[in-house]
């Protein structure tokens, strides 16, 4: 019996060995750039393909606009000593009369501590009755009781002192310094002095979110737009609700770049920053033509983009970015992530060949090896 050479008989169990691989699926990371292609709209798929290039990136590039209407920023700064209601005043009255209306002794004062401003804005003073007190300066109210006990007793003098009350408070809450509440002073009639005052926000600035919340409206902003933006600092009024919290935005990462749910880092995040963020493109695995973003395209956006204005509804949309194109570092660059989006880097063919050479090499399959093969 004729016996063949035993570096021919290894030779011909590695291309066997190949063949079983190359008919058996290998591990992977998920589907590859040419599965992904072939599920598209084009070739019956329910997702529409699109490689990105500047037009695609700018018509997709839409960012979530935060800011307040128009009825808070027309709202005027309001004077830091105008009595409103819930203020409690302290009233000191002189009279000029050994027996006056008030006072037993020329010269004594009568003291008026705790008097509340009621929910219509006003208060009562003896003998000068019932008066309206909210809206008026502390002056204000003190020429006002002046003048209706002067009607009474000879130069009535009066002292007239404010502290403000749960209508001149605002409550803040969230991730800041020193959460409660506050009350609207001179220091503190505009939004961001406010928030200075409760110890400034307890995140990193550029992803915190402020809202303020006034009856039945509300308004949100960047935290850093009150200060790129002064009309943005808006006045406050009492009652309002300060909410600060962190940037709840995320995409998912998966694919050959690892799998997990990442947080935005700034408020523009690109396909390039995101990238970054889970540590960029594995050198042996990740397949530089093969990034896809995936999300629900609105229909304004997708019908930019797809140039197809019959589009109706929201959109399964994939975009593709090829790093190695001319300008594909530029275009990743340009190209903004949005809440909830998901990016998958294909693997490389290359991982696949890799994996099967060791795979053999070392005998860490359910296929017997080169050696157990030719009985060596």
């Amino acid at each position: 019996m004729q016996r063949f050479p035993t570096r021919w008989i290894r030779g011909a169990s590695f291309v066997v060995v190949l063949g079983l691989l190359a008919a058996c699926q290998l591990p992977k990371s998920g589907p590859n750039k040419t599965e992904i292609l072939a599920g598209s709209v084009e070739n019956g798929g329910n997702a529409f393909v699109v490689e990105v290039d500047d037009r695609v990136a700018r018509a997709a590039s839409a960012v979530p606009q935060y800011g307040f209407s128009q009825s808070f920023r027309s709202a005027q700064s309001i004077a830091s000593d105008t009595v409103r209601p819930g203020d409690v005043l302290n009233l000191s009255i002189w009279e000029n009369v050994d027996d006056g209306l008030l006072t037993s002794e020329a010269g004594g004062a009568t003291n008026l501590d705790q008097v509340q401003v009621d929910n219509d804005g006003y208060i009562f003073v003896p003998y000068a009755g019932r008066l309206r007190a909210a809206g008026n300066t502390p002056e204000q109210l003190r020429t006002l009781i002046s003048s209706k006990l002067e009607e009474q007793t000879p130069d009535p003098q009066v002292q007239v002192t404010r502290t403000p009350g749960n209508g001149s408070t605002v409550s803040l809450t969230g991730t800041i310094g020193a959460p409660g509440i506050y009350p609207i002073e001179r220091p503190t009639g505009t939004l961001s002095t406010m928030l200075a005052q409760a110890g400034g926000v307890a995140v990193a600035s550029d992803i915190a979110l402020v809202t303020v919340i006034r009856g039945n409206q509300k308004g949100t902003i960047w935290y850093n737009d009150l200060f790129r933006n002064p009309e943005t600092d808006i006045a406050l009024r009492g009652g309002d609700r300060i909410l600060v919290e962190q940037d709840s935005r995320s995409y998912i990462a998966l694919g050959s770049t690892g799998q997990s749910r990442v947080a935005f880092e700034s408020q523009d995040l690109s396909a390039l920053e995101a990238l970054a963020q889970v540590g960029g493109l594995q050198s042996l695995s990740s397949d530089p033509t093969g990034i896809f973003i995936l999300r629900d395209e609105r229909q304004d956006i997708a019908r930019s983009v797809m140039g197809r204005p019959e589009l109706t509804g929201d959109q399964r949309m994939i975009y593709l970015l090829n790093l190695t194109a001319p300008n594909g570092l530029f275009v990743a660059r340009d190209f903004v992530i949005r809440d909830d989006d998901t990016i998958y880097v294909t693997e490389a063919p290359y991982a696949q060949w890799s994996k099967s050479i060791s795979l053999i090499a070392g005998g860490l399959t359910p296929f017997a090896n080169v050696a157990t093969l030719t009985g060596n």
